[in-house]
């Protein structure tokens, strides 16, 4: 059937050639007929046949009817970029004034992609010129996907106010001024500026944002003249803050500024027309003075300005205060009880003084009960936030919010719990936003902006490149897709896709992030010219170009990258195999399994293990998550060699970190497998199934692993004694412990961390104060207290450092794994003197409990290690300072301790 229908188009050409049709006869009814073909082409599933059959025809034949509409529709069903014969095809129409064909072909083309920006340029030029009502949807559409446009987005704007569509006209308004200033259209940023001014002037944090905007692309000067324009509406209304935020951004751009100097004062006057002081701060601070630098004339009247009766102010070492009376020069303040009421000059004040608002933290923890404050924190959180933050000039970091809840109103412990719904509420609360230049502080807005804003803004915060893929991608969830601020991130991302020299992380992860973004808008595709396969074949390793890249809460590289590799990569199998050791997922390896790829999943495991030096991780996981598999099984790699090799590996990394080579890798490494062998024991339970052979040549190995914990070989022996009596050690095992460790109780090791916490606490405190007092006694030379003092402290230094280095390499015992096949820790021995005939009994635990008046020996002593691994019935004979011993043990039995 599908030949019959290719040799059927192929024939409608041949007849269209030969009859030459003549353009005026073509009507909506034959493009009609065309489209069955369109139709039947896709049902019998032959669309690249009849698309090469018409391309074929307009080589020799460009101007045909036929081959131009049916190539150029099939091409938008196989998403081809090249929409050339359409083009071609309408322009045809166009300069023949058929103006409802052309309608008819542009409607066609949209249900196909209604992102055809050509079809929708040319369907809007077609309904202006019938004053069709519909043109207003086909603007819509075209502002909505190409964020260049910004005439569309004003005529627009022009026509919902005009219909009375406030909301509608602000916000194609906002999209027409924003796109304006990247076209750096100064006389339609001035009109449209006015026309916002005169709607939204409340929206304070847009004009900012526009201000930066202009700022950064056409001049500072021109956003500081539409900010003054910006600032009559806050004067005027007497919003005094707001109106000298406005002038000092205005006299940042250029502090010789009159006009804005003059108004400040102006401002100045409007908010402290109440104070007692106003006019003579002024005058003291030379604000009005043009010879003074306004900011230092600022910054003197605003210290001035704060110091009036009922304000509060706080000193570094009295604390917080009240201004009692201002009299002239002369100021009182009341410190409170311990500190009472001071006076001082108001130079001196200005100086010594911080100025405190009736509502900073400082104040209310100074004026309110611990308890009152710390149940406000609790019950409203945002409250508390915006607290702290405006009493740090609006500009405070999170370190600093716990600095002031933690100890003063909520306890340590109360602290997460709370700081986990805190940092909720600044991620989510529009209320809150960040400072422009560093992410990791917050502010606090006036009013609440839109989460499209609120992203813009923490996204210029943001230096790190990934993080900044992290808030593009929360943006596409929780935010407008279709705002121009969206388009202002993103391209940010197609920039590194314009011209690059190699590819690096930043390219690969843009690349990804950009083909993502534009698989769900289409209309976003800034028409990249290479493939991801011509990209991969750039990189140099792609397992480091893996670990590179950074997926954060709300990124998925390293899983777009993947699935890029395996649908998009003829090579792709290979490439997952290369990568396993670094990704260690078992999809890849059921993709690989599913895809006919077993053998080389097979060979892979087998070079792990052959060359686990390289390939650690990947014999951990294999280990861990494959056992069970069949096709593991099949590689014929023993349980015996597995536990083999990830013994080797725990001592490699033993090495290494002692050679300080990738110490926090190989930590997390011998973390891993001493969970996977001694933690969960799989290691002691396949012993206790094993012959003692196997036991033998395993335990042998973990014998000569020297670093690991000395508890754990102890534990091991026991066990294995307990199933092999006679079981017969070699080597070094024959010590029951290396004294590397220091084995000890837990009520021992509770007494240790006592003792040390009381020295650094309390005594070396109370020394401190005793040297400090001893120095004020005068001449050190001849002062006994101060020498005395100083030799206390020398000691208690010694003994605090010793402390320390014990409590780190202590191991607590477990008691359940006491054994009385053989004396060791935790047991009491009776043995027999050969020499007196007298029977004595000693309890072995360690340096920490020992205690010889009681019969209680270290294990590491002369005598306790002389005597450890010895059996009932065995005699043991030793030489200890030149005196010989030799006992028989009677019995072992468990300690009480």
């Amino acid at each position: 059937m599908s030949e019959e229908l290719v040799t059927s188009v192929q024939e409608m050409l041949n007849e269209e050639k030969w009859t030459r049709a003549t353009i005026s006869n073509y009507t909506k009814n034959n493009f009609l007929e065309l489209a069955a073909t369109l139709a039947k082409a896709r049902e019998e599933n032959c669309i690249q046949e009849v698309k090469a059959v018409c391309d074929e025809h307009l080589t020799h034949t460009k101007n045909s009817i036929i081959a131009l509409y049916l190539s150029g529709m099939l091409g938008l069903k196989l998403k081809a970029l090249d929409n050339s014969a359409l083009v071609n095809l309408i322009t045809i129409f166009l300069d023949n004034h058929k103006n409802n064909i052309v309608i008819f072909l542009c409607e066609s083309i949209l249900v196909e992609d209604e992102t055809n920006k050509f079809a929708l340029r040319t369907l809007a030029d077609c309904y202006k010129d019938d004053n069709n009502e519909k043109i207003w949807s086909i603007y819509e559409t075209i502002v909505r996907i190409d964020f260049e446009e910004a005439d569309m987005a004003k005529i627009l704007a022009e026509h919902y106010e005009k219909e009375g569509l406030g909301d509608d006209a602000v916000d194609y308004f906002k999209k027409a001024l924003l796109r304006y200033v990247t076209r750096k259209s100064v006389n339609q940023i001035k009109e449209i500026w006015t026309k916002l001014v005169s709607m939204i002037p409340e929206e304070i944090d847009f004009f900012y944002l526009v201000q930066r905007k202009i700022a950064k692309t056409i001049s500072e000067d021109k956003s500081a003249l539409l900010m003054q324009e910006l600032y009559v509406f806050y004067k005027d209304a007497k919003n005094w803050n707001v109106a000298i935020d406005i002038l000092k951004l205005v006299l940042t751009i250029d502090e010789k500024d009159s006009w804005a100097r003059k108004e400040i004062v102006d401002c100045f006057r409007g908010k402290y027309a109440e104070h007692s002081q106003l006019e003579e701060y002024i005058r003291v601070s030379n604000l009005t003075q043009s010879w003074r630098n306004v900011f230092e004339a600022i910054s003197d009247f605003e210290k001035h300005i704060a110091f009036d009766a009922k304000n509060y102010v706080f000193h570094r070492s009295w604390g917080v205060g009240i201004i009692r009376t201002v009299e002239g020069d002369e100021i009182s303040i009341n410190f409170g009880k311990k500190y009472g009421v001071r006076q001082m000059s108001l130079k001196m004040a200005v100086d010594a003084l911080q100025p405190l608002q009736n509502d900073h933290i400082w104040v209310l923890k100074a004026t309110k009960s611990k308890e009152a404050l710390a149940k406000k924190v609790k019950e409203d959180k945002a409250w508390a936030l915006k607290t702290i933050i405006k009493s740090f000039g609006n500009n405070c970091d999170f370190k600093r919010v716990k600095a002031e809840l933690v100890p003063g109103i909520l306890e340590a412990g109360q602290w997460t719990s709370w700081s986990t719904s805190a940092r909720k509420i600044l991620e989510t609360d529009a209320t809150f936003g960040v400072n422009p230049n560093d992410i990791s502080m917050f502010t606090v807005r006036e009013r609440a902006i839109s989460q499209e804003e609120k992203l813009s803004n923490e996204f210029k915060a943001q230096k790190q490149f990934f993080a900044r893929i992290d808030i593009l991608m929360k943006f596409t969830s929780d935010a407008d897709t279709e705002s121009d601020l969206f388009a202002d991130m993103f391209s940010y991302f197609t920039g590194y896709l314009r011209a690059f020299s190699n590819v690096t992380e930043q390219i690969l992860a843009a690349f990804l992030v950009v083909r993502r973004i534009t698989a769900a808008h289409p209309h976003l595709d800034p028409g990249i010219q290479y493939t991801f396969a011509q990209l991969f074949a750039e990189i140099e390793n792609p397992n480091t170009m893996y670990s590179a890249l950074k997926d954060t809460k709300n990124t998925f590289l390293r899983k777009d990258f993947l699935s890029c590799i395996k649908t998009l990569l003829s090579d792709w199998a290979d490439v997952y195999i290369r990568l396993f050791p670094t990704v260690l997922q078992g999809d890849m390896l059921t993709a690989l399994i599913a895809e006919g790829h077993i053998s080389k999943v097979k060979q892979l495991v087998v070079n792990c293990f052959e060359n686990y030096r390289d390939y650690r991780e990947a014999v951990i996981f294999f280990f861990k998550e494959c056992q069970e598999e069949e096709w593991f099984n099949e590689v014929n790699i023993s349980y015996e060699k597995q536990v083999i090799t990830l013994i080797h590996i725990i001592d490699l990394t033993y090495r290494e970190i002692a050679n300080h080579r990738e110490t926090t890798e190989n930590r997390k490494i011998n973390r891993q497998i001493q969970v996977l062998l001694f933690k969960n024991d799989t290691l002691l339970n396949y012993f206790m199934k094993s012959d003692v052979d196997t036991i033998t040549r395993l335990y042998t190995l973990i014998d000569d692993v020297k670093d690991l914990d000395p508890s754990i070989k102890m534990n091991m022996r026991n066990k294995i004694l307990e199933k092999n009596p006679g079981f017969k050690f070699f080597g070094t095992e024959e010590k029951t412990v290396v004294t590397k460790g220091l084995i000890v109780t837990s009520k021992m090791y509770e007494s240790k961390k006592q003792q040390l916490d009381h020295i650094t606490s309390v005594d070396i405190p109370a020394n401190s104060k005793e040297i400090g007092e001893a120095l004020a006694l005068g001449d050190l030379r001849e002062n006994a207290e101060y020498k005395a003092a100083k030799e206390r402290q020398a000691q208690l230094n010694v003994m605090a450092t010793r402390l320390q280095d014990e409590i780190e390499r202590a191991q607590i015992f477990d008691p359940t794994t006491i054994t009385t096949i053989r004396i060791s820790f935790g047991t009491t021995v009776i043995l027999q003197n050969n020499t007196t005939g007298e029977k004595e009994e000693y309890t072995i635990l360690g340096p920490w409990e020992s205690d010889p008046d009681n019969k209680i020996i270290s294990y590491m002593s002369p005598f306790g290690n002389a005597i450890l691994n010895g059996k009932v019935g065995e005699k043991i004979n030793f030489t200890i300072n030149e005196r010989d011993f030799e006992f028989t043990v009677v019995s072992i039995e468990a300690a009480s301790f």
